[in-house]
């Protein structure tokens, strides 16, 4: 589902007038952050649909992915040695995610029913679950992966390398900027509690 639900996004002029009423309504910032949901939007729905066509959700993709990384930090041997562990039990996973645990057993349900990943208990400490990618979802990722990064730089095409790298860093200051905002009460909060 789509995050913005507009269909036409406001024009500059619009957003110009609307900020007589609302004086705290930024325009350029109203722009840059509708486009920044719209473009969100598109790119997750090309995604989305490659991934309905393989039978597979954004979700448990994304676990997959995880276990991906960490079978190949696994393989490296000594290569991995310092590295951060990566996920490996489900609440590991959960957490690397950013779901909820209830939500990491609802996807590691289904992908162990279609025989994509194990969960067994842990070699190192038996009261742990440890997860395992099979050899059907290591097979799965490697016919599915391809397409899968064709699409993402057909996606990117339209900028240099030096505009993605400009990208990447823009969007990184909006993340942390998200961060901080996430942590800082809502002032409705503070008014309730005060």
């Amino acid at each position: 589902m789509p995050h913005l639900l507009l269909k036409d996004l406001p024009r500059y002029d619009c957003l110009l007038k609307a900020a007589k009423e609302f004086p705290d309504l930024d325009p350029s910032a109203a722009e840059a952050f509708l486009h920044l949901l719209r473009t969100g939007d598109e790119v997750f729905s090309v995604t989305d649909r490659s991934m309905v066509e393989h039978h597979i959700s954004q979700g448990r993709f994304g676990v997959l992915m995880l276990l991906w990384r960490s079978a190949a930090r696994c393989a490296a041997g000594s290569l991995g040695a310092g590295l951060p562990i990566d996920p490996r039990t489900p609440a590991e996973l959960a957490d690397a995610a950013g779901v909820t645990r209830a939500t990491m057993t609802g996807l590691l349900d289904t992908l162990e029913r279609d025989g994509f990943v194990k969960r067994a208990p842990d070699p190192d400490d038996r009261r742990m679950i440890s997860v395992r990618l099979t050899a059907v979802g290591e097979r799965f990722l490697r016919d599915f992966l391809p397409g899968h990064f064709q699409t993402i730089t057909a996606l990117m095409s339209p900028l240099s390398e030096s505009e993605r790298k400009t990208l990447v860093g823009l969007l990184g200051k909006i993340q942390q900027q998200a961060a901080v905002l996430g942590l800082v009460k809502p002032v409705s909060a503070l008014v309730a509690v005060g």
